[in-house]
């Protein structure tokens, strides 16, 4: 009899993973694009000296508001999207694109800060995709309050219609 019991209480975790799993992906089956929810670790200890990135400079550099290179590899922000650069749609684009890339550089080069991951390791592109934190606080959180970028909501919006 026991056993018995076991098998609705399996069906029932069964479904709520299912439903949970189905969620989290995007239209294309991909998980990708879900927001990363990261508890920063209590300690900061990683630094770097970061500049922009050039034609030839991948090691420790900011190539827009929300990808940079550290120790070589390639870190999305998972937390929020900023204005492209490559190419931007607009020139009000372009501008607040620029603004948050230097954001980006000097909130790197202020300190150590932290790199959690979240649900996934990388996205689609081989970025690895980190919540970056300083004291706790997320760096990209910092980019949303002085409205250099929004909150990743798993969908790429356009940055030239209303800015």
């Amino acid at each position: 009899m026991g056993r018995d019991r076991g098998i609705p209480t399996a069906i029932v975790w069964a479904a709520v993973v299912g439903v949970a799993g189905w969620l989290f992906l995007d239209r294309n089956g991909h998980l990708d694009n879900i927001a990363v929810f990261a508890k920063a670790p209590s300690n900061d200890t990683l630094s770097a000296s970061f500049l922009f990135c050039g034609n030839n400079r991948r090691m420790n550099c900011v190539v827009d508001g929300d990808t940079f290179w550290f120790e070589g590899h390639k870190i999305r922000i998972a937390d929020i999207d900023t204005p492209e650069l490559s190419p931007p749609r607009c020139e009000a684009e372009r501008i607040k694109g620029e603004a948050a890339k230097s954001r980006l550089l000097m909130l790197l080069n202020a300190g150590k800060f932290s790199l959690s991951a979240g649900f996934r390791d990388e996205d689609k592109y081989g970025r690895k995709l980190r919540t970056v934190s300083r004291a706790g606080n997320s760096l990209g959180q910092i980019l949303i309050d002085e409205h250099l970028a929004r909150s990743w909501d798993g969908a790429r919006h356009g940055w030239c219609d209303g800015m």
